[in-house]
């Protein structure tokens, strides 16, 4: 028989890996495990509604922008766009660049 258990205990006991499945029979309870398994309510998956942008009718470069900066505001308006700029550049100061292999 090989060991490679998929469930097992680890770091003296403190932490029980699950590779496999897990099963929970009717009666079965779990305790500090309190909100893990609620379900999302619909007001969490109810997406905000954008107001009201007209098609755009633009025939020039121009008006074609003014058209897109209104779907913009919307969007943001509604909360489905940030405000502002989200400002990333700590994290990606803090990346590693990738490995580069040789060259061919």
């Amino acid at each position: 028989m090989s060991n490679t258990a998929r469930n097992f205990h680890a770091h003296g006991g403190a932490e029980w890996i699950v590779g496999g499945k897990l099963t929970f029979l009717p009666g079965a309870t779990v305790e500090g495990a309190e909100g893990l398994f609620d379900l999302p309510t619909a007001e969490l998956l109810q997406a905000p509604i954008i107001p009201y942008v007209p098609v755009s009718e633009a025939t020039t470069v121009a008006q074609l922008r003014e058209s897109f900066n209104q779907l913009i505001a919307a969007m943001k308006e509604a909360g489905v766009m940030a405000g502002e700029p989200v400002d990333t550049t700590e994290d990606d100061a803090e990346q590693e660049p990738p490995e580069q292999g040789p060259a061919p």
